[in-house]
């Protein structure tokens, strides 16, 4: 439960944008100000780091001007897609590069000898792209959301938490699942 919680810890800035920023556009400057807000305090504090905190800081940055200082109703309007594009594209990103951002988080976990493992970068790489995935497809969802094409918005909004949620309780299920596997190896 600890983990689940520091996960979604980490996504704080994000989870308020998306609770405050709903109907009004004073709720979405709102919510891009706290959200930015949050970014810088929980980056000081060492609460989010890596490319999670960069594109955290990045995107509420650049949204927060466009939207308040300069009134962009195309940033406005595109909001979701973009939110959701920036992360799926920086995960996707992260897997490119070797470096898959999971591995900020989970190094905290692990034994430091066990971080240039095969099988602990390979399971880093799997979370990740599950990561990337979940946000591809909110992403996806998010347009589909602006154009209404086949859902109702709220059928939108609930597939699009499911798979984040699907995505958080498998990213605190694995690596207990592969631990307790490993342990009950080594027992035989």
């Amino acid at each position: 439960m600890l983990a689940f919680f520091k996960l979604v810890l980490s996504f704080a800035p994000w989870l308020s944008f998306l609770i405050i920023a709903r109907d009004t556009l004073l709720r979405v400057e709102i919510g891009l100000s706290v959200a930015l807000a949050l970014t810088v305090v929980m980056g000081v504090m060492r609460l989010n780091r890596g490319i999670i905190l960069w594109v955290s800081l990045a995107f509420f940055a650049a949204a927060t001007v466009s939207v308040i200082a300069f009134n962009d109703a195309w940033t406005l309007q595109y909001l979701g897609v973009l939110a959701n594009g920036a992360l799926a594209l920086a995960a996707w990103l992260t897997i490119a590069l070797g470096k898959p951002f999971t591995l900020d988080y989970a190094k905290e976990h692990v034994d430091p000898s066990l971080w240039n493992e095969p099988h602990f970068i390979r399971t880093n790489v799997l979370m990740t792209a599950l990561w990337a995935s979940a946000f591809t497809v909110s992403a996806v969802l998010a347009l589909g959301k602006m154009e209404q094409a086949v859902l109702s918005e709220l059928a939108y909004d609930l597939v699009s938490y499911a798979v984040l949620i699907a995505a958080a309780i498998f990213t605190v299920w694995y690596p207990e699942h592969l631990h307790r596997a490993r342990a009950a190896a080594r027992q035989l």
